[in-house]
């Protein structure tokens, strides 16, 4: 497992020098710029049913995303920009450079680019079965 974590540690790193990033908003999905899965390799055989997928999330100046989870574990880097996001009702601002984790299934209630004018862009990791959908809109409520 140590040398899982590490591995992810060094994927992470990697990543967030070279890459950009995700989700989108209209007609049952996060945000305006629809996923883009860049990277899913099958995990060690202690492991074997599990992948990790490297996803690159942009957010529109200004754009709040609708609720979702994600039933895979989470690991976000901030490459450009300052996000507000709502997870499990807990408010948290992340700017760029920093890294943030999020549990598997928990409720994503939003994310907002703070900038009126700017993307912001994010690499997200992903951990978790394999073959699991990176994100799952929550259903509105009526």
């Amino acid at each position: 497992m140590k040398k899982f974590v590490f591995s992810l540690t060094v994927l992470l790193t990697a990543f967030a020098f070279g890459t950009k990033a995700q989700h989108q908003e209209h007609g049952g999905e996060v945000t305006t710029y629809p996923p883009k899965v860049l990277f899913t390799k099958q995990l060690p055989a202690d492991l074997k049913k599990d992948e990790a997928k490297v996803v690159l999330v942009r957010f529109a100046p200004g754009e709040v995303s609708n609720a979702h989870r994600h039933p895979m574990a989470t690991v976000g880097y901030v490459l450009e920009g300052e996000i507000e996001s709502t997870f499990e009702g807990e408010k948290h601002v992340y700017k760029q450079g920093e890294v943030f984790w999020e549990e598997p299934g928990g409720l994503h209630n939003q994310t907002r680019n703070l900038s009126k004018t700017k993307e912001a862009k994010l690499v997200v990791f992903f951990v978790g079965s394999e073959g699991s959908p990176v994100l799952i809109p929550e259903k509105a409520k009526k």
